[in-house]
């Protein structure tokens, strides 16, 4: 082989070396040399320089400035060389490429060592892919489809959280939308369908308010601390119940028991009605609740003054505007023959007096006669010698004229006998009152401690065709205190503006011209300090605060009595939102079934009083209220330690209530638990308060404990 033939076999080595690592894309120049950084880069150098001579020409057509460049083209043939023999430029070539290689390998660092290691790892693996193009393609669709893969997962997660916080803020604008909303229809308990009245109307009526027939509606009060209470709600309903709830402090209510159908050793027959002192008559005013109270009062008086007491009858109150007399709700016959042994009754006069102008011969006695809570001993000074000149006295309205505290023992013990013993409602109020119950309990064949007392022979009573339920409900019974009379009476402002106060005014001077004469002659405190010292009723705003701060539940069970609200649906709806299971008995009932109390309210408030009174919890939001002081009487009188009743502290509440502005949940949340918890200690009737309210004392109750301790000393 001559010396071009040698040459171009030489050119042809390095061409094909250059290609070949131009196609791997592996650029030499950044693996550093052991002398400047960059020894490869000179051997590469090198080989590009010695190639670039070995394809000059005899002339040259080539620059000098370009001989050494890499980019400088690559010759085809070689015609012509200025050298004759290549063979000590090859050896010299090899030797040169080989010691740097070697040089490099020996002499590098670590670090250089781990970077020609990554470099080689590259280039094998460039090169299996440059031999296997298919598993590259497949390679780089698994790849693909991995980040597509990853981009769902994360746009799924996104979308979740996304929907997750669009949901809440949904449900937020939703509960504060009822809150706000006025014209909101409030939602009621699905009760058990009857196929008797499948058509049932559910409705709270409007009673007087001109805001219940679609007129300007007052605003929601405290609006702030209602939002919070949704919240509250909301996040309450995986939380247990506070067990203060639905109990008494058992071991101290139970010690007491009832003992007021007990009589003494010593006890004294009353004369007959021709030895008696005389005849008493009584016309009782108000409402059912108070009719009672003053039929008590009479029993007492006339044991008093030992006269005969003639059945009791019921004015038609221009309030309440009902002709109910006393057999219309009560059992006549019953009332006679219980308290037979303590005083004779009658059902009316004797035929000579039956003639006599009672009150020209000086015998009618009307309340302005007669001071509030008088003494016994005013009775005896004043009405019995007047029952003596003339046979009988009728006492005209007798609204809470005898005196609590001093008065004999035997007349208490008699007061709560009638009370609690001897005034039993007549059949048709008893049957109605039994569905009200079964109803609130969900068809349950569950006894109450007072179902007995309230519904006697009813007690087994079921509707034909339903189905017994084998779980009973509890249900919360809450009298809210809040008819327009009892608005108009506190003198209060609850609002409505300057409509509100207009239309109160107006009632006040047609129903309580005696407060309009003591308004105009003594100066009354404003509004607001009757607010703040706790003399307003509570609104049904400041009733469902008061709930929700106690811990009651979203799907709690209520019982609504006296539905004649003022301010009808729209004052309602913050009580019907946040508490959608609230009835009242024109929910429970048909509309044939009520039809048979229609225009008969003091009827009508013997179902609200079983109903309240049969209930597991017991709600009030004027302890002022005769229906509340009465049922809560009942309910500890009968209940045995297992029948709650909340009775909140209005002048507390209302401190409470003045920082709605500022207080955090937590914190009202906290002082209104206090506030009612302190309300349910078990005491002895204080000084002076009522009998009917209070009956753990010794004229009507028998505490177990001291009677035991009595004994053994």
């Amino acid at each position: 082989m001559d010396s071009d033939d040698r040459m171009q076999e030489i050119g042809c080595e390095v061409s094909d070396r250059d290609e070949h690592e131009n196609g791997l894309r592996i650029d030499t120049k950044h693996i550093e040399g052991p002398g400047n950084g960059n020894g490869n880069a000179w051997s590469s150098s090198f080989l590009m320089r010695s190639a670039s001579i070995s394809t000059s020409t005899s002339t040259l057509s080539t620059p000098r400035s370009r001989q050494g460049s890499p980019r400088s083209p690559s010759p085809t043939t070689f015609s012509s060389s200025p050298f004759r023999d290549i063979a000590p430029l090859k050896t010299a070539f090899q030797s040169r490429l080989s010691n740097a290689y070697s040089f490099s390998s020996s002499s590098a660092s670590p670090k250089h060592q781990a970077k020609k290691g990554w470099t080689n790892f590259l280039y094998e693996t460039k090169k299996s892919r440059l031999q296997s193009p298919k598993a590259e393609l497949q390679e780089s669709a698994a790849n693909t489809t991995r980040r597509r893969q990853r981009r769902r997962r994360v746009r799924g997660m996104i979308f979740i959280v996304l929907g997750l916080l669009a949901a809440f803020f949904l449900l937020d604008w939703w509960v504060l939308s009822l809150l706000q909303d006025d014209h909101h229809q409030p939602l009621h308990l699905l009760l058990h369908e009857d196929p008797q009245f499948p058509d049932k109307s559910r409705r709270l009526q409007g009673g007087w308010s001109k805001f219940a027939k679609g007129k300007r509606p007052p605003r929601v009060m405290y609006d702030r601390l209602l939002a919070l209470a949704a919240h509250a709600l909301a996040e309450g309903e995986s939380k247990p119940e506070p067990e203060e709830l639905w109990e008494e402090p058992f071991v101290q209510a139970s010690a007491w028991k009832p003992c007021a159908d007990k009589r003494k050793l010593d006890f004294r027959e009353p004369p007959s009605p021709e030895k008696s002192t005389g005849y008493i008559l009584v016309s009782a005013n108000g409402g059912l609740n108070q009719q009672r109270v003053a039929v008590c009062n009479a029993v007492a008086i006339a044991r008093l003054l030992n006269a005969t007491l003639v059945l009791p009858k019921f004015l038609c109150s221009t309030v309440w505007k009902d002709s109910s007399q006393f057999g219309d709700i009560y059992q006549e016959e019953y009332f006679i023959n219980y308290l037979k042994p303590d005083v004779n009754i009658v059902k009316e006069l004797p035929l000579e007096l039956q003639s006599l102008d009672i009150e020209a011969i000086g015998s009618l006695v009307t309340d302005m006669d007669i001071s509030k809570e008088s003494k016994p001993s005013f009775f005896l000074a004043n009405i019995l010698p007047l029952l003596l000149r003339n046979r009988v006295v009728h006492f005209l309205g007798f609204g809470n004229r005898l005196a609590f505290d001093p008065i004999l023992f035997e007349l208490q013990r008699l007061r709560c006998k009638c009370n609690f013993h001897a005034l039993k409602f007549i059949p048709k109020i008893q049957k109605t009152g039994a569905l009200l119950i079964q109803r609130m309990r969900e068809h349950s064949k569950k006894q109450g401690p007072l179902d007995e007392h309230l519904i006697g022979e009813t007690l087994p009573y079921l509707e034909e065709g339903t189905e017994i339920s084998h779980s009973s409900s509890k249900y919360l019974a809450l009298h809210l205190r809040f008819e327009i009379d009892m608005a108009a009476y506190s003198m209060c402002e609850f609002g409505g503006g300057e409509a509100e106060r207009r239309e109160l005014q107006a009632y006040r001077e047609i129903h309580f011209p005696t407060l309009m004469i003591h308004k105009k002659s003594y100066q009354i405190p404003s509004a607001a300090a009757l607010r703040a010292l706790g003399r307003c009723p509570l609104t049904p705003e400041e009733a469902v605060l008061m709930l929700v701060a106690l811990g009651f539940k979203r799907g709690t069970h209520i019982y609504l009595a006296g539905a004649h609200i003022y301010g009808g649906q729209s004052r309602m709806v913050a009580l019907t939102s946040l508490y959608p299971n609230l009835v009242t008995k024109e929910d429970l009932l048909s509309s044939e079934e009520i039809r048979l109390f229609a225009n008969f309210s003091s009827q009508l408030a013997a179902l609200d009083f079983i109903g309240c009174a049969a209930a597991d919890a017991f709600a009030m939001t004027d302890s002022g209220s005769q229906l509340s002081s009465l049922v809560s009487g009942y309910r500890i009188y009968y209940g045995g330690g297992h029948l709650p009743t909340i009775r909140p502290n209005k002048k507390r509440l209302a401190g409470i209530f003045s920082k709605n502005n500022t207080i955090e949940w937590n914190e009202f949340q906290e002082r209104v638990r206090k506030t009612v918890r302190e309300s349910k200690r078990i005491q002895v009737r204080p000084i002076a308060r009522s009998i009917y309210r209070h009956p753990r004392c010794p004229e009507c109750m028998c505490n177990i404990e001291t009677s035991q301790t009595e004994s053994n000393v």
